[in-house]
């Protein structure tokens, strides 16, 4: 089932009465966002990139399990001076097709020389760190952006997480603001903002992404904020005062479009939401399932 970028729709016929039928071949569109990174600790924590974006379509030519799936954990925030932990993969697969793996996002970094990871979309660094490079490892189209190198200008900040349609910013006065996440035009919904980096300053903490990146924190209140479940938003930074913790990634999704004809005669394990949508059917899932039509 080679992969392609024309929607199609399946039609129904009548047999005897009006009873609808599946008719081959047919479109399944996806999205598959994988786990987004965790916010880096402590000291300028940067904020963690967003989890890899991938969408496309393929046709289905006849009956059997169509899409396999996984979805990805966002990675762990971190305490002291530590970088995030990375975000985890969310694939989808079916026989006769290449499994397309969307990588997790880049944990953020911190002080003393802590780079922000690489992976779908880059974690941010510390002022005297690197960021971590976004699209990683290389896909057409890309998965994601790099994160940025936090501001030098005094008291000090993280730079923002890269997200799905942008890189993160080093920020001016303040932390480091996520990269925006990306609209998948389908749902309508923002996935995979990358985590605001923090200030070390009381307030100033940098916004997350749109779609889902955690703010960063800041002195006095030090935490970063959470990625938002599902969207693959990345961990915002954590600052000092007491020691603070990074945001956690937000968990991964996988999203199914296919023509309601012959969603009516599917069956689906990991239970997926499901919304109808126009002629077709949407499935979110949040969790590993499969689809069989």
């Amino acid at each position: 089932m080679p992969l392609n970028s024309t929607r199609g729709a399946a039609s129904a016929k009548a047999l005897g009465l009006t009873s609808a039928v599946k008719v081959y071949p047919y479109t399944l569109d996806f999205l598959v966002v994988a786990g987004g990174g965790g916010g880096g600790g402590n000291t300028h924590g940067a904020g963690a990139g967003a989890g890899g974006y991938r969408t496309n379509s393929y046709s289905i030519t006849g009956a059997g399990t169509i899409a396999t799936i996984t979805v990805g954990d966002g990675g762990a925030g971190t305490a002291a001076n530590i970088q995030g932990s990375p975000g985890s993969v969310s694939t989808i697969s079916a026989p006769g097709q290449s499994t397309i793996t969307s990588a997790g996002g880049g944990g953020g970094g911190t002080y003393a020389g802590k780079a922000g990871l690489s992976g779908g979309s880059g974690g941010g660094g510390d002022y005297n760190s690197g960021f971590g490079t976004g699209n990683t490892p290389s896909v057409s189209p890309s998965q994601g952006n790099n994160g940025a190198t936090g501001s030098n200008t005094p008291p000090g900040s993280g730079g923002g997480g890269g997200g799905a349609a942008s890189a993160g910013t080093a920020g001016s006065g303040a932390g480091g603001s996520g990269g925006s996440g990306a609209t998948y035009n389908i749902t309508g919904l923002a996935y995979a903002g990358g985590g605001g980096g923090s200030y070390a300053s009381s307030g100033g903490g940098g916004p997350g992404g749109n779609g889902g990146g955690g703010n960063g924190g800041s002195y006095g209140p030090s935490n970063g904020g959470p990625g938002t479940a599902n969207t693959g938003g990345g961990g915002g930074g954590a600052e000092r005062n007491p020691a603070g913790t990074g945001g956690t990634g937000g968990k991964g999704v996988v999203v199914l479009s296919l023509p309601t004809a012959s969603y009516k005669k599917a069956s689906t394990t990991g239970s997926p939401t499901v919304t109808p949508s126009g002629t077709n059917t949407i499935l979110t899932y949040t969790g590993s399932g499969s689809l069989t039509t």
